[in-house]
């Protein structure tokens, strides 16, 4: 009698849900409820600011909530915006202030987080203790001794539109350089220094080295510097309305300023200004929203 292999029956196993798989399918639904809770509040108040730019005065105060079609819908609030203001000329300057700072912020925080994370010297902790403490100290507690120090120097208040920016530019690229060096050298001191070493055997020096190794390897991180940085500069109304005096050197947000004092009760202006100022931003964010994440999360961990 020959032996024949009798071949088992396969069973197949049913990934049946377990108590564990239930209990964390609930936890996300709740965090996603939770969040768009959240994303509703948030976002919610700026959609009720954009329908409203396009109803009239009358019409808002009336009905508020309500989505403008037909007769209701109007443009006229842009048109007025337009008309009685420079839109144009504030968005140049706010332009040209926010991208000088940008630039010079990331260059030159750069070079200062790259030597202390390479380099040791003398008195290199008091330099960083230095660097963390100035950003202690609030704009408001400042403003006066730079107002100063601005107007000494005939920048401030001389009635030249370039001269009025750069009195905003310098504070400005100072009140960012901190955060800008923090970050950038929590990025670089994960980066092994290997590539370094082998760039500086073949030949490059120190320049060489930071723009043709570190920049590409950290482009993240000085892609998220670069992009709070323009925020923060565009967004900043203090510092510009205490340099910026004339109407010719007026940015965005100082136009949205004097337009919300101007406009008074009516909404539907105020509400086509906000639109404007904001608009600009959140199309950037939009955008770069990637690189943001990546730069906060890039060199958290190490390896």
């Amino acid at each position: 009698m020959t032996g024949t292999a009798t071949a088992k029956p396969q069973v197949k196993q049913l990934n049946l849900p377990t108590a564990g798989n239930r209990r964390a399918s609930i936890s996300k639904v709740i965090i996603y409820v939770v969040l768009s809770l959240w994303a509703l509040t948030t976002i919610y108040p700026f959609f009720w600011v954009i329908i409203n730019s396009f109803k009239k005065k009358g019409l808002i105060r009336s009905d508020s909530f309500s989505i403008p079609t037909g007769n209701a819908f109007t443009m006229d609030n842009y048109k007025t915006a337009f008309e009685r203001v420079d839109i144009f000329g504030a968005y140049r300057n706010s332009l040209i202030i926010s991208v000088t700072v940008t630039i010079v912020v990331v260059l030159l925080a750069g070079f200062a987080a790259y030597g202390l994370s390479r380099y040791e010297f003398r008195s290199k902790k008091f330099v960083y203790s230095l660097i963390i403490a100035s950003m202690m100290f609030p704009v408001f507690s400042t403003v006066i001794p730079v107002f100063r120090m601005m107007f000494s120097w005939k920048i401030a208040n001389t009635g030249n539109v370039g001269l009025s920016l750069l009195s905003v530019i310098l504070p400005q690229i100072a009140g960012n350089l901190s955060f800008a060096i923090i970050v950038l050298m929590g990025f670089i001191r994960s980066l092994p220094i290997d590539l370094e070493e082998a760039a500086f055997i073949e030949g490059c020096n120190i320049f060489q080295i930071f723009f043709r190794i570190i920049v590409p390897v950290a482009k993240p991180s000085f892609a998220t510097v670069a992009i709070f940085t323009f925020l923060w500069s565009y967004n900043d109304l203090f510092t510009q309305m205490f340099f910026l005096r004339y109407k010719d050197s007026y940015t965005i947000t100082l136009l949205l300023n004097e337009i919300s004092s101007q406009a008074g009760v009516n909404y539907g202006l105020m509400a086509a200004a906000v639109v404007l100022v904001v608009v600009p931003v959140l199309i950037v964010y939009i955008f770069l929203q990637k690189n943001i994440i990546k730069g906060m999360t890039a060199g958290a961990i190490k390896g």
